[in-house]
């Protein structure tokens, strides 16, 4: 993985996805270690980030790396109408590696080709978002002991939730049944849908959420992203269309979790916090953990 791009989670394989969680692992028991030092890394965000952005800062900080970059593009020059490619190369000869989160799909496959440095993808417009996946497979192999065999659902917005299209991805090397919950102008994308049939592995379509509950090992609720829709009253039709309460998961499943990418509006009620079964605030703790293990890894340091 040395000195690779991470722009697409099909860019790494199942065994080097293994790898890193491995590596999150010994991150998690000891994440405090000093072999960044000297090295400095840019965070490139084009568009609003909490958790990315702070848990990579995070993860550089407890390395022992330094951060630059910008949080806001209108503090950039692109807003001085400087091009994209302009600006990775600029970055790349003040840095070992760039973390980047753009609005438009493709984004960062181009910044890989232009870079000088690896290039980390933290969302590229409704595509993907690779570190997102890697580290909800973290999330996953520690509330199930396994990624073999599971049942998944997926909740929400499938058309443009660049998380769900990464997990869909990553899931197919692991013999996952998966149910797919969404308004019919939300289902799952037919190119992200490919990758379950070439794989020959079951998946399910649904509109009602009470239908997956019972079955699910993992259900992964996601927010209808007002950003991503061009008409406004279409994001109004849909944007209530699944509110997970605490009564909808009696009768569940023990080993069921609740995942959540965040930030969330009011697709899960604040009653599901204190229910064990809720799991979406740890799964941001994970991502500090494998964003210190793919930052090292790319960087050749472990």
């Amino acid at each position: 993985m040395k000195n690779r791009s991470l722009v697409s989670i099909s860019d790494f394989s199942k065994e080097e996805y293994l790898r890193i969680l491995e590596l999150a692992q010994h991150f998690e028991r000891s994440p405090i270690q000093k072999i960044l030092e000297g090295y400095v890394v840019a965070t490139l965000f084009f568009e609003p980030s909490t958790r990315t952005r702070l848990s990579f800062e995070s993860a550089v900080n407890r390395l022992g790396g330094k951060v630059i970059g910008f949080s806001d593009a209108s503090v950039s020059s692109t807003s001085k109408g400087e091009s994209l490619a302009d600006t990775i190369r600029t970055v790349s000869n003040y840095s070992d590696l760039i973390v980047m989160r753009h609005p438009i799909e493709g984004s960062a496959r181009w910044a890989s080709e232009v870079a000088t440095v690896p290039i980390i993808n933290a969302g590229d417009g409704a595509n993907q978002h690779p570190t997102q996946c890697l580290l909800d497979l973290y999330t996953i192999l520690q509330t199930q002991g396994t990624l073999d065999n599971l049942n998944v659902a997926f909740v929400g917005d499938l058309k443009y939730g660049r998380t769900v299209h990464s997990n869909v991805i990553a899931l197919t090397h692991f013999n996952t049944t998966f149910h797919l919950v969404s308004p019919e102008e939300l289902k799952l994308p037919s190119a992200v849908k490919m990758h379950i049939k070439e794989k020959n592995l079951q998946y399910y379509q649904y509109t009602d959420i009470n239908e997956v509950i019972q079955n699910a090992d993992i259900l992964y609720m996601t927010r209808i992203q007002r950003e991503r829709f061009s008409d406004p009253m279409e994001y109004e039709r849909v944007k209530n269309s699944y509110i997970l309460n605490n009564p909808m998961l009696a009768g569940a499943k023990d080993n069921l979790r609740v995942l959540h990418p965040l930030p969330r509006v009011n697709e899960i009620n604040t009653d599901v916090d204190d229910n064990p079964k809720a799991y979406y605030f740890q799964q941001a703790l994970n991502g500090v953990y494998v964003r210190q293990a793919l930052i090292a890894s790319i960087l050749g340091l472990v």
